[in-house]
């Protein structure tokens, strides 16, 4: 049993990841719980999609929500036999939570992901969180930081920048096309985000350090 911090920049996979843990699981009969965090609304609420096509219902959780008591409460749901499925792909009715997957983790706070330290540690059930190290600034969101400083097993998942090099930045563009090199650390939506390795990243905000 143990807490699992999946990270890397965007367009790695994770969702889609997330998505075939779920379905492995799904295919040994056993019940997993997807959350994902209720400001992610760029699928509708509630909603993991991935960039190839995948996507599933999940808890829209809020800021103020308590993560080990919607588990805990999916878990008794189960338990008395009144929780439908989660998916179709469940072969047989297994009254147990097998493991809670939450995606863009980033987006919890440090009282939430101690909340997932509970679930894994009091309730004995793994957890997989999957989301990004950093902000289009080079700053570590605050679920992020707590998980880097928390879960059992740190796992990056790898994607690419444009020059081939092994992306690690995520930087922020503007209508015109330029990089923004300020501004609020959430801003929904990754259609004017790119990932880029360091060296990149640094030419587009035109800085020499980090």
């Amino acid at each position: 049993m143990a807490v699992y911090f999946y990270f890397s920049a965007m367009n790695a996979g994770k969702s889609t990841y997330l998505l075939q843990a779920a379905h492995n699981y799904e295919q040994q009969g056993m019940q997993v719980l997807l959350l994902t965090p209720a400001i992610d609304d760029r699928y509708g609420s509630g909603r993991i999609t991935s960039r190839i096509g995948l996507s599933r219902n999940a808890i829209a959780v809020q800021g103020e929500d308590n993560l080990t008591e919607v588990v805990e409460q999916k878990r008794e749901e189960l338990s008395q036999g009144n929780a439908k499925p989660l998916s179709s792909d469940i072969s047989s009715n297994k009254n147990a939570l097998a493991c809670v997957l939450v995606d863009e983790a980033h987006f919890l706070t440090r009282k939430q992901v101690s909340e997932l330290m509970d679930v894994n540690d009091r309730l004995g059930i793994p957890v997989l969180t999957f989301g990004l190290r950093t902000d289009a600034f080079g700053n570590t969101f605050e679920g992020s930081e707590r998980l880097l400083a928390l879960a059992d097993k740190l796992i990056e998942q790898k994607t690419i920048c444009h020059c081939g090099a092994k992306a690690t930045m995520v930087a922020r563009y503007d209508a015109k096309g330029e990089a923004v090199t300020f501004g609020s650390q959430v801003d929904i939506g990754d259609a004017h985000y790119r990932s880029l390795c360091r060296r990149h990243y640094k030419e587009a905000l035109g800085i020499d350090v980090l």
